[in-house]
């Protein structure tokens, strides 16, 4: 095995907190991209209303996995190198899942705009709400989470092959294990017995 080098105690330090730092970073700005506008729905007459709908209607499971993305980035710091594989291919399946969520939105706006429509309108099911809606325009975020959720994939590759090449965890998170002590003063018990058969004190 080849002895680790400082440069590459250095380079494996900024390595790792680099990642982390870019993880963070993706799932924050994946939570602010769920708060904004996605779709602009146009509906049909006699309504003429045009409704502004944000991600938390388009896509409400980004909240979940930019928190889940989060978490991940803030366990990243004491993982050991087997938990880190295992954090790297999570995200890499949330940054998938992030950029499905957009990929959904493009493909069918109406759909996703589903739950606005019915909460202006009254209106529910797939063919009645399509119906309804005259147009569905997409913002720029959905454009902008798909690339987030690509950049999230792509550094979840970045743990699992950079995963080895990162210093251990602080000493401080590795479990404590714990040893009975053995030492020459402490009294054994068949010999303590035998002291008071013999009315012996084996305390003193």
């Amino acid at each position: 095995m080849s002895e680790v080098t400082p440069d590459d105690a250095r380079s494996g330090k900024r390595v790792k907190y680099t990642l982390m730092l870019l993880a963070l970073a993706l799932a924050g700005l994946t939570l602010i991209a769920w708060t904004q506008q996605w779709l602009t729905v146009a509906l049909a007459a006699p309504a003429r209303d045009e409704l502004a709908v944000d991600g938390a209607v388009a896509a409400p499971a980004l909240a979940a996995l930019a928190l889940a993305s989060l978490a991940l980035g803030a366990a990243l710091a004491i993982a050991g190198i087997g938990f880190r594989y295992l954090l790297g291919i999570l995200e890499v399946v949330l940054g998938a899942s992030v950029a499905l969520s957009a990929v959904l939105v493009f493909t069918d706006p109406v759909g996703a705009a589903g739950a606005a429509v019915t909460d202006a309108t009254g209106i529910a099911g797939t063919e009645s709400i399509a119906a309804v809606v005259d147009s569905a325009a997409v913002t720029p975020w959905p454009a902008i989470t798909l690339v987030l959720g690509i950049a999230t994939a792509i550094t979840g590759i970045g743990i699992v092959v950079t995963a080895r090449s990162w210093p251990r965890s602080s000493k401080k998170y590795s479990a404590v294990r714990l040893e009975p002590v053995a030492t020459a003063e402490m009294p054994d018990a068949v010999d303590s017995w035998d002291d008071l058969t013999r009315g012996d004190d084996p305390t003193k």
